[in-house]
């Protein structure tokens, strides 16, 4: 039903640049990647038909896992650099500086609206969140009328 898709680490790297110098390869490939297939399930049977869109769904969970991770630039718990808001802006003061965002959220998307690429997997995975009905066996409720 689904499809698998390798990783490739030098395309998430060129997707994803601001991770690259920080996060070598071993590193995504052996802590981060596994953590983020079990958000993006890459064994075959999930609902992504298309290796296309199963590989850009992969490569933003981890994005997302990384920089949870590793900070916005995957130079740590910390990380250095912008703060990655996410969000329209609600309040902003100039004094002191002070920026407030709000994202409507649930208990489900809160975890993937903590950073830009978990809310942009959210948004791309809408509708494979769907219910799908699949109709089982007509049945025929008297079966001597139809003979």
């Amino acid at each position: 039903m689904g499809v698998a898709v390798q990783f490739n680490y030098a395309n998430w790297a060129a997707t994803f640049p601001q991770f690259s110098p920080a996060l070598d390869e071993a590193t995504v490939t052996n802590l981060i990647l596994p953590i983020a297939e079990i958000y993006c399930r890459n064994d075959g049977g999930g609902p992504v038909s298309k290796a296309e869109t199963q590989t850009v769904l992969l490569n933003l969970m981890v994005a997302h896992v990384a920089q949870l991770m590793y900070g916005p630039k995957g130079e740590g718990i910390t990380g250095a650099g912008g703060s990655g808001i996410v969000g329209r802006i609600s309040s902003a003061t100039e004094g002191s500086v002070s920026v407030s965002a709000e994202f409507p959220t649930t208990p489900n998307n809160a975890w993937f609206l903590q950073t830009t690429f978990g809310a942009a997997f959210w948004q791309a995975t809408a509708a494979y969140r769907t219910m799908r009905y699949i109709p089982g066996p007509r049945r025929n409720m008297n079966p001597w009328l139809n003979q």
